[in-house]
């Protein structure tokens, strides 16, 4: 017999619902260790690199909550670096006030950009409590000679004021080549200060990966310290009863492989977060309405998910072929 259990909140304020939400992957995991050995050993900068649409973006953000938590002194900035025809001195540095938070990042002089940016950044340091800042550059491949340049040139004046700022450089393959570029033309400087490690960020590859992921789903409770984890909140009556989405990480996994056969695509099976998180969402809600005692989604569902997650036609659309590190 079904019995209604009531939920805590409104179900449209769910973070599942508004998509405000971020779930650790081992790729993730192996990100924030990346940018804590950093710290630790203070190596001023690194090149996280892997093919688009896989999740680095997710990633930083989740980082970010990470760091905020577990360093809630230490201030960290998102810069999306622009596609620009002209690389000019003026852009790059007001791309970068508006991720300091810059009330106005197009006004003034490039000079007086520059030590704004500077001044912003020492304001926040100041009021975390903290010299140390981080900033993540998505889409860093965009970057050329001159704005790394630029960019070390904000490092050096930065330092002079006793603010370290780590800079980890986030993007495509490319990001390396451009390194290997720089270190053949001699741009040592360049290299050694915001390119010292080197991370290949890659999606979800097995079946493991897949229970990692789903694991997180079971466990992290909205609100926060409330009994609620995310899978008890669709099917409470099915998770009091011992169900986990975790136990579904077999399933999940097939049918993925089975789409990633049947449409024909190169490379081996790597799940982008964004088609992976949408899979759990779809089957999530239309779980919702099935709940009861002894319910679990069956196969069917999950094909369903990963038919209408957009996997596929993201692969067809970039013609990109994932291949997984040896």
């Amino acid at each position: 017999m079904s019995i209604h259990i009531p939920r805590p909140v409104d179900p449209a304020l769910h973070p599942l619902a508004t998509g405000n939400y971020r779930i650790a992957t081992p790729a993730i995991e192996a990100f924030y260790e990346l940018v804590v050995r950093c710290l630790r050993y203070r190596i001023m900068g690194a090149l996280i690199f892997g093919p688009s649409r896989i999740g680095k973006t997710r990633a930083i953000e989740y980082v970010r909550l990470l760091l905020a938590r577990n360093f809630p002194k230490m201030t960290s900035y998102h810069a999306q670096c622009e596609h620009k025809p002209r690389h000019a001195e003026g852009p790059f540095f007001a791309n970068l006030l508006e991720a300091v938070g810059d009330p106005d990042p197009n006004a003034g002089s490039n000079p007086s950009k520059r030590m704004r940016l500077a001044l912003r950044i020492r304001e926040a340091a100041a009021r975390a409590g903290s010299g140390t800042v981080m900033l993540f550059c998505d889409e860093a491949q965009r970057y050329n000679e001159n704005e790394y340049e630029w960019l070390r040139d904000v490092h050096d004046a930065l330092d002079r004021q006793q603010i370290k700022l780590f800079t980890f450089l986030v993007g495509q393959q490319e990001l390396l080549s451009q390194k290997t570029g720089l270190q053949v033309a001699g741009k040592t400087q360049i290299v050694a200060r915001l390119m010292v490690e080197e991370l290949s960020f890659y999606g979800i590859r097995n079946a493991e990966d897949v229970a990692t992921c789903l694991d997180g789903y079971d466990r992290t409770a909205w609100p926060e310290g409330s009994a609620w984890s995310f899978t008890r909140f669709y099917v409470p009556q099915a998770f009091d009863a011992g169900y986990r989405l975790v136990s579904d990480a077999d399933l999940l996994w097939h049918a993925f492989e089975a789409a990633h056969h049947k449409a024909n695509l190169p490379g081996q099976l790597e799940i982008p977060m964004e088609s992976f998180a949408r899979v759990v969402e779809i089957v999530l809600k239309e779980s919702e309405l099935r709940d009861a005692p002894g319910y679990s989604p069956d196969q069917a569902l999950w094909a369903y998910a990963v038919h209408h997650c957009g996997y596929v036609q993201s692969r067809h659309a970039t013609g990109r072929v994932l291949v997984a590190a040896a």
